[in-house]
């Protein structure tokens, strides 16, 4: 992949896929392409299609997806099944048939077992069943990084597949639908501008999250891009994880809220732990920059700017 090289960035509108485009840019790399799902719906098959013989894309990051934090996950199960199964048949077989030099399928470490031993290791997968709470969004990830295997071995494509850590930072969504980190900086954000006595964080705090700032995915996938090419996928991760209940605390002292935090165990929680064993990738000489609590300030940082 060379300065020249046209690439196309599937969801360049989303967390990750506007943090790609920020790291090809910052490397010097002009010839990009996107579109917005106004202009181009990903899960129609024929418009994809129309799309992929009229610009001839040489290198594809697939980025796309519909995505969200348990509670979308837990009442939405089906859209999230179907919608990325459609996103990533359609771009990767596309993809395929339009001589696409190589591919990099972006996947979720929440593809792994339920009770599976820690740190994960890409070897564990499909050693036990899924997390139910996530279950339809898992099933499609796994199909998405098995494609791009199976494609390699069937058709002789270069498409690769990474699995990152729980993603959080600039662009991200805030809404009762988030992902856990963003939606905690809304909460506690609300909580102290509105003098609210407590927040109430699902679950009982104890659940274990590895936590990546999007931008330091962005650079392990451009990196892997240019530097990888075996159909056996990789994690890419922080290394190490925290408890929900620090990462509150961690969050409400940044922010500066000083009233009570209740866990509700009521509520549902997702796996126990989610460490992705991250040797693999440090082998091959990429590892992150921003620190947590470096990455929750800018995270702050972009929420306030929305405001």
């Amino acid at each position: 992949m060379d300065k020249n090289s046209k690439i196309y960035i599937c969801g360049h509108t989303g967390m990750v896929g506007s943090a790609i485009v920020r790291t090809l840019r910052d490397q010097g790399y002009e010839n990009l392409v996107f579109r917005s799902f106004e202009e181009l719906d990903l899960t129609d098959q024929c418009a994809v299609k129309s799309f992929f013989e009229k610009e001839k894309p040489e290198f594809v990051f697939l980025a796309a997806a519909a995505v969200g934090g348990i509670k979308k996950n837990i009442e939405r199960p089906g859209e999230m099944l179907y919608i990325n199964l459609a996103i990533q048949n359609n771009v990767i077989d596309s993809a395929y048939r339009h001589n696409v030099k190589k591919l990099l399928f972006l996947g979720s470490s929440c593809i792994y077992p339920r009770l599976c031993k820690q740190p994960l290791k890409e070897e564990y997968i499909l050693t036990g069943p899924f997390e139910p709470t996530n279950e339809g969004y898992a099933i499609a990830k796994v199909a998405g990084l098995k494609m791009c295997e199976y494609y390699n071995r069937q058709y002789g494509t270069n498409f690769i597949s990474i699995m990152p850590s729980n993603l959080y930072g600039k662009n991200d969504h805030y809404d009762e639908g988030a992902h856990v980190l963003a939606s905690l900086v809304r909460k506690f954000y609300e909580a102290k501008k509105y003098n609210r006595k407590e927040v109430s964080v699902w679950g009982s705090g104890n659940q274990r999250r590895e936590f990546l700032y999007v931008d330091d995915a962005a650079d392990a996938a451009v990196y892997l891009m240019k530097n990888y090419d075996r159909s056996e996928f990789l994690n890419v991760g922080y290394g190490s994880d925290v408890s929900i209940r620090e990462l509150a605390f961690m969050i409400s002292k940044i922010i500066g809220y000083e009233g009570k935090i209740i866990f509700d165990t009521s509520k549902p929680e997702g796996m126990p732990q989610k460490l992705l064993d991250v040797s693999k990738l440090s082998a091959i000489g990429w590892t992150f920059k921003t620190s947590l609590e470096e990455g929750i300030k800018l995270t702050l940082e972009d929420f306030l700017s929305r405001q």
